[in-house]
């Protein structure tokens, strides 16, 4: 074969994975145990909720996009248990990574949805907890991370209700 042959191949190799491995992720990996960070939102209600509020009493916190199959899966669960613990003092804050106002609050629609969300056009908010999976959902006491749930497995109301219920019974 060629040298320029095998020059051009490796190098075309090269360009092909640099274009699939599109650098270090760049978000964090917060764990159980964790602070969540400092940040603002504002939610499609007009309120604005922000890491200082939410480090006040237990909290939920949840990544979402709704074009992603699990995420359609946990929302309606997550509804149930903002019904059930909003009114108990259980702050949320639901939080879109890189979807537009319109896209979520037509999913919200659909779904018949009615808890606050805030919509992130980029992934700014997302990245100080996480670089990769959505849905996650945070459930954190006094602003330290109880609980972690992902995609493996999606989490179920008794799930969620669980580690809420404990992180309650520590308040």
């Amino acid at each position: 074969m060629d040298i320029r042959k095998v020059i051009s191949l490796v190098l075309s190799a090269v360009v092909l994975f640099a274009c699939i491995n599109d650098g270090p992720e760049t978000g964090a990996d917060l764990k159980v145990g964790d602070r969540i960070p400092d940040f603002s939102i504002t939610m499609n209600d007009g309120s604005v909720v922000t890491g200082a509020a939410l480090r006040q009493s237990v909290s939920v916190i949840v990544f979402f996009h709704t074009s992603c199959p699990d995420c359609r899966k946990t929302l309606p669960v997550l509804q149930k248990i903002y019904d059930e613990y909003a009114s108990r003092g259980v702050r949320f804050a639901l939080i879109s990574r890189a979807e537009a106002q319109d896209s979520v609050s037509s999913f919200w629609q659909e779904q018949g949805l009615t808890m606050p969300f805030s919509a992130q056009n980029d992934r700014k908010i997302y990245e100080m907890f996480a670089a990769s999976l959505v849905p996650r959902v945070y459930i954190c006491r006094n602003g330290i991370i109880e609980y972690i749930f992902t995609d493996d497995p999606v989490p179920s109301y008794d799930d969620l209700n669980l580690a809420l219920v404990k992180s309650e019974k520590k308040q």
